[in-house]
């Protein structure tokens, strides 16, 4: 476990400001990130990863892959490289892998590895340790691996992969890209075609980046939903990727600058891949002044700046439909909500009750610890918003659960509320955005 996690406990404290000023660049998108160092480490040659996200996180994959002896190494021009070997060529690692608080990293390893004759220990701090795995191991079972977990199917667990793996074809029971990856990677090293069937889409970034790698992919939409196939043991061929800024890193950045009076911000270089623009287009549809610019492609993906000046927001239905475009950005929507004329009610977030904590209690306890009505379901909550009384919020101390977005999300409230607003911990900010106090507070935050 990192340094940073075992230590004690970290406050932080945010108070109201003027006008958040300045252009900036989020850290690097963490699902592209991710994939890169996977990506790489089965294909066949050097890839190169610029703009990697430099996060616990993503180390920690990083870490993975050089143990599974696939070595990722980051140059001193601030290059990462990946030494690739082959979609058969992952080796049993000499120590146990640790992924810290990464859902995504443990998840998609899974699937890397589960196809492959070899045995590996997978770890994780606390929080992860929490969440269920057998969403994963139920579907890597068909093809042949074997797992041994802690009780409940949680970490730590023993993945013993495949001799002779065979191809599975698996409809997601819930909509989740994480599930989607784990399979299609397995599918990679082994025989035939695997396919996955998602009734609701979810992020395609896995789809989009196996393609540039040379993966033999199809897509197609049918009746009964998106059908995702690949052919496997063909080899991949290593890339030059450029990831760019992450749309969930942005979004607090953003809300804050919507939220605090005053505000004229450009956030450079975001992804703007379709699955992940939920959050955008409900802040606009609450009233929010959101221009894209500079609109280009880069690595396969569409990105672009946003501009984003202080709004009068009010109160909407955000439908079940959009949650899985925007599943990580609902606590720092609520905290929108909480200053938006009118209740916004937000719908289909079961997901949120296996998140790093239950986040939908979660965010429902910060919010009403600083002054916000609230009312929620097995999976849905609405917040009544104070529109122009919102400046009376705050004065809590909000539980973290060890959730880095739980923690962001109320610091940003803070910087729009009467009183200050506290957070019991904030070390966990570091798995996904280690510099964000100081990027705030550059552009004018108080968050100490």
């Amino acid at each position: 476990m990192s340094q940073n996690i075992a230590a004690e406990p970290l406050p932080l404290a945010s108070r109201q400001v003027q006008g958040l000023k300045g252009r900036i660049r989020v850290p690097g998108d963490k699902s592209m990130s991710h994939r890169a160092l996977m990506f790489g480490a089965v294909a066949i040659g050097e890839t190169t990863i610029r703009g990697l996200l430099e996060a616990e996180d993503v180390i920690n994959t990083a870490k993975a892959m050089s143990a599974l002896g696939a070595a990722a190494k980051r140059g001193a021009d601030g290059v990462w490289r990946v030494q690739g070997v082959g979609v058969a060529g992952l080796r049993s690692p000499a120590v146990p892998l640790d992924f810290g608080n990464s859902g995504t990293g443990v998840r998609l390893a899974m699937g890397l590895m589960a196809t492959t004759p070899l045995t590996a220990r997978c770890v994780g701090d606390a929080s992860l340790s929490k969440r269920p795995m057998g969403r994963v191991t139920v579907p890597l079972s068909e093809f042949g691996a074997r797992f041994e977990t802690a009780e409940g199917g949680r970490l730590p667990l023993t993945l013993h992969g495949a001799k002779h793996a065979v191809p599975v074809t698996y409809r997601l029971p819930v909509a989740s890209a994480q599930v989607k990856s784990a399979v299609l990677l397995a599918g990679l090293n082994t025989p035939g075609q695997t396919t996955v069937i998602e009734p609701t889409p979810t992020r395609d970034h896995t789809e989009r980046m196996l393609k540039g790698f040379g993966a033999r992919i199809s897509v197609e939409q049918k009746d009964d939903g998106r059908h995702i196939s690949i052919e496997g043991q063909h080899e991949l061929q290593a890339q030059a990727i450029d990831v760019p800024g992450d749309p969930s890193s942005a979004a607090f950045p953003m809300v804050a600058a919507l939220i605090t009076e005053g505000s004229d911000i450009v956030i450079e270089n975001i992804m703007l891949n379709p699955t992940r623009t939920g959050l955008i287009d409900t802040l606009i549809e609450m009233g929010g002044d959101i221009t894209i610019e500079n609109r280009r492609l880069a690595g396969g993906e569409e990105v672009g700046d946003l501009h984003v000046r202080a709004s009068k927001l009010r109160g909407i239905t955000v439908p079940a439909a959009r949650a899985p475009s925007m599943i990580d950005e609902y606590p720092v929507l609520s905290v929108a909500a909480a200053f938006a004329d009118g209740t916004t009610r937000m719908e289909g977030l079961e997901e949120l009750r296996v998140k790093e904590s239950d986040r939908l209690a979660a965010v429902e306890a910060g919010l009403k610890a600083n002054g916000v009505t609230t009312r929620s379901g097995r999976d849905w909550l609405e917040v009544d918003g104070g529109g122009a009384q919102g400046s009376k919020l705050g004065g809590g101390t909000v539980v973290t659960h060890m959730d880095h977005r739980i923690a962001m999300s109320f610091l940003v409230m803070g910087l729009a509320s009467a009183k200050e607003t506290r957070v019991d911990d904030s070390r966990f900010i570091a798995t996904s955005f280690p510099d964000f106090t100081g990027l705030m507070n550059g552009m004018g935050a108080r968050i100490s």
